[in-house]
């Protein structure tokens, strides 16, 4: 399947609590309604939450502010979506959605890129969300890698060399799943880019993990070890000043899977 990232900062004036509220009940409702004319299988919104997020990175520094939230779009195929969203009527709708987005983001300050999923933690089936009412926590790592690696030899040490390292500790880590989510597709993501005036550079993916708040609030010694193990893995490859992370939960909009 091919995947829609497209991280999202509010628009300027409003709070993050104004924007997510227009955003998941105006513009979600008018993505749905559109939504099989784009082709769509799957739609969601992951909101940040309240928490204090200035203690996430840890050991890493300084990062980026985070996000406001991010939208996730998933289609069978790179041709199922090419084909929806060229059609007369998929560029009208898209053009619709774009008007809309300038409501509550900014477009200039927001992001987009299309990617591929490599699972690393994943249970079977693959129903894990970050619900409001549940315990659980989305972590949403967007990364930038070192000027040292190419962005081939980036994702290649991500995937081959670090998913090991957080598979074989992720019990101890209190994580219920996670996948990595690389980067692709340089002409769509350059496209929807500029159409929506986007001036931030995209990310080489993002790392998502989900997990229960107690494995969080109460860390063990073996989740303090993980932690650490991670992190010196992550500095062979992360340039941590210019990748942010941030917690969310999920609003499922659609799902056809």
């Amino acid at each position: 399947m091919l995947r829609l990232t497209f991280l999202i900062r509010r628009k300027e004036g409003m709070s993050r609590e104004e924007m997510q509220r227009y955003w998941l009940e105006e513009h979600g409702s008018l993505v749905a309604g559109h939504s099989r004319t784009l082709g769509m299988l799957r739609y969601v919104q992951v909101h940040t939450t309240d928490d204090d997020h200035s203690r996430l990175p840890g050991r890493r520094g300084e990062m980026e502010e985070p996000y406001d939230g991010a939208v996730e779009v998933w289609w069978e195929s790179k041709q199922a979506m090419v084909e929806a969203i060229r059609s007369d009527e998929g560029r009208e709708v898209d053009q619709i959605l774009r008007d809309d987005e300038k409501n509550f983001m900014d477009p200039q300050r927001s992001v987009a890129w299309f990617n591929y999923e490599y699972p690393q933690v994943n249970p079977t089936p693959e129903n894990i969300v970050a619900t409001e009412r549940s315990s659980l926590v989305k972590l949403y790592f967007p990364l930038r890698h070192l000027d040292s690696l190419t962005f081939d030899e980036a994702q290649w040490y991500w995937r081959t060399h670090h998913g090991p390292v957080i598979r074989r500790q992720a019990h101890g880590s209190g994580i219920v799943r996670y996948q990595q989510v690389h980067r692709d597709e340089p002409g769509l993501t350059a496209a929807i880019n500029r159409s929506r005036g986007s001036e931030t550079e995209p990310y080489l993916g993002h790392a998502e993990v989900w997990m229960d708040r107690s494995s969080m609030g109460n860390p063990t010694p073996e989740n303090r070890a993980a932690s650490k193990r991670a992190y010196e893995d992550e500095a062979n490859f992360i340039d941590f000043s210019r990748s942010t992370m941030f917690l969310a939960k999920e609003h499922v909009i659609i799902d056809r899977r």
